[in-house]
């Protein structure tokens, strides 16, 4: 999963991104609204967290703007103001979520995890595990079970399986794939997605994950 964070604290954006990687994020950073919008139209994320005061505009008004683009990806905003009408601005510019500063970095990740599950179409997940098709994928200590059988998994074939299992029976480009496994400015390797493809087939069987030559992958589980 690929998140946003945008915040112009440094130390907070330090602390934060150490964290959600520590959970299985890849996560960018920026505290630029300006630099925000261009990488909301360059990639694709899963959740963003906005700060509302920003050095170069507001976030309430960049998130309006996303709304008005029909930007549905989930956001929190992230911001010192509390008062009750200020909430409701948040919202009503098209927030889905609002924790005010301080907060307990176990809260938001809890927040965030629960965006992420609805707006999957899933329900909330207190297993912290994903299933399709037989795969079970045990989110806390990132292995895989199949057939009764329980693999270890590396981190990288641990996010591409969790962008599997969130988008089962969905035709995945090789681009969009490459994209939620790596940070925004991340060097990325033309045959990333191959390599690890092959992984987990080794683990999973050939038929979960199908090849759609010159288009991408569909994740089958065992049971197509």
């Amino acid at each position: 999963m690929k998140l946003l964070l945008v915040e112009d604290n440094p130390l907070l954006v330090t602390e934060l991104a150490k964290q959600l990687k520590q959970a299985g994020y890849i996560t960018d950073t920026t505290g630029s609204a300006q630099e925000a919008d261009y990488m909301i139209n360059e990639s694709q994320y899963d959740c963003v967290i906005l700060d509302i005061g920003l050095p170069d505009g507001n976030g309430l008004e960049l998130l309006s703007k996303w709304r008005k683009q029909e930007r549905n990806v989930p956001v929190i905003m992230l911001t010192a103001r509390s008062q009750w009408h200020e909430k409701v601005e948040g919202f009503n510019a098209g927030a889905d979520d609002y924790l005010g500063k301080p907060f307990h970095t176990e809260e938001l990740l809890a927040r965030i995890a629960a965006l992420i599950t609805r707006a999957s179409g899933r329900t909330n997940n207190l297993t912290k595990q994903l299933s399709y098709g037989g795969v079970v994928l045990d989110e806390a200590e990132q292995k895989v079970t199949v057939n009764q059988q329980t693999y270890e998994l590396t981190a990288m074939e641990y996010k591409l399986l969790r962008v599997f299992l969130t988008s089962p029976k969905k035709l995945l480009s090789k681009a969009q794939l490459a994209d939620k496994l790596y940070q925004f400015d991340d060097e990325k390797e033309s045959n990333v997605v191959e390599v690890y493809v092959t992984h987990l087939r080794k683990k999973l069987g050939k038929t979960a994950i199908e090849t759609r030559r010159g288009q991408g992958y569909i994740f089958h589980g065992l049971q197509q």
